[in-house]
């Protein structure tokens, strides 16, 4: 399957990606996508709009200290954003096992990063996963690979919960996935309500999590602390 990087060979050379860089970058490497979106040059029509939005609060992009925040902040913006360029399948291509294990695998405290998509301002956490395979089980490294594969692009807190839990429900066919992910949302620490401790707290759920009562509740208890 062709990888969703958007690629050409002028540029992949143009930006010194090594042929076996690109081969990582084609596989579903996210490091590698991060490394090669923050290295090529950003486009003039983004830096143009952060000159508009320079203005547009007063400052003067043409002073020495904001000369090159147009660049950085495009740069920045494109990195962050890397989980477009990922090809989701490759991720766990290769990494699925026939096995007969059938109890809860629990991955905890997974940190990520994401872009609140209505301010454009972060917001961060912990996301905590769990699957009852159904005869096979998936590379343990593959689960926060995904978890910030889908919150490196521009998010709200419960489509980013609920894009996790399908995809692992689709690609696995579990018995069962619980998805669960505490937030701060900088949108409102830095503006608005102005609540530094507050903490958002969304779930996911298939198969047996979401019909046995309590099940979630066992494997994935509340109270965990960012």
């Amino acid at each position: 399957m062709a990888a969703l990087v958007r690629l050409d060979t002028a540029t992949d050379f143009e930006v010194g990606i090594a042929p076996e860089a690109l081969a990582e970058i084609n596989a579903g490497k996210l490091e590698q996508v991060m490394a090669h979106r923050a290295s090529q040059p950003p486009a003039e029509h983004m830096k143009d709009a952060v000159v508009g939005l320079l203005e547009g609060i007063g400052e003067n992009p043409w002073r020495e200290g904001l000369l090159d925040t147009p660049k950085r902040f495009a740069k920045m913006l494109r990195e962050v954003t890397s989980g477009y360029d990922v090809d989701m399948d490759a991720i766990i291509n290769g990494a699925m096992f026939e096995e007969t294990y059938n109890q809860p695998v629990v991955v905890r405290d997974i940190t990520y990063y994401s872009m609140c998509e209505h301010h454009l301002l972060p917001f961060h956490g912990k996301a905590h996963v769990a699957y009852i395979p159904n005869g096979r089980v998936v590379g343990l490294s593959k689960i926060p690979r995904i978890v910030e594969a889908f919150a490196r692009r521009l998010q709200v807190q419960e489509r980013l919960t609920t894009e996790i839990a399908d995809f692992l429900q689709e690609k696995l066919d579990p018995q069962g996935v619980a998805v669960v992910l505490e937030g701060v949302h900088f949108c409102s620490v830095m503006r608005g309500v102005r609540q530094p401790s507050g903490l958002m707290r969304t779930q996911a759920v298939h198969g047996r999590f979401a019909t046995e009562p309590g099940l979630i509740e066992r494997v994935l208890p509340a109270g965990n602390a960012i």
